[in-house]
């Protein structure tokens, strides 16, 4: 029979005095700091989760994963009225998620990078299958 692990706080103490953590991992700990030193990535990561928090945005956002669409087709696609698909692509592109071209009086609408292409699939893979779709 083994006997019980006896579990150690070590107290971690950083450079600065009054900064500091009661832990059991002081390595993990000082490691997982280190990726969180940088607090505007961590705002920008979350600014994207709270843009792809909205439901109208994400099912346009998928709707765009197979191909550059116009905002009726969104719209149609979606089944959200083309004033909303409009105000939610302006917040999309004002914070670069979308892109558009412009061909004569039609404006047509991507997804902006493969990045957020691969968080899409990777977030939402039921609805983000684009192999049950048109290919790229």
């Amino acid at each position: 029979m083994t006997s019980p692990t006896k579990l150690r706080i070590v107290r971690l103490e950083p450079d600065a005095a009054d900064d500091f953590c009661d832990c059991m991992h002081p390595e993990s700990v000082r490691h997982a700091r280190m990726h969180l030193e940088d607090e505007a990535a961590i705002m920008t990561a979350a600014d994207l989760f709270s843009l792809l928090g909205d439901t109208t945005r994400l099912r346009v956002l998928v709707s765009l994963l197979h191909g550059e669409l116009c905002v009726t087709d969104i719209a149609t696609a979606t089944e959200v009225n083309r004033t909303t698909i409009s105000h939610q692509l302006r917040v999309l592109r004002s914070n670069n998620l979308v892109s558009r071209r412009r061909d004569g009086k039609v404006v047509y609408y991507s997804i902006a990078n493969d990045t957020l292409t691969q968080l899409l699939e990777l977030v939402a893979p039921g609805v983000c299958n684009i192999d049950a779709g048109i290919a790229r």
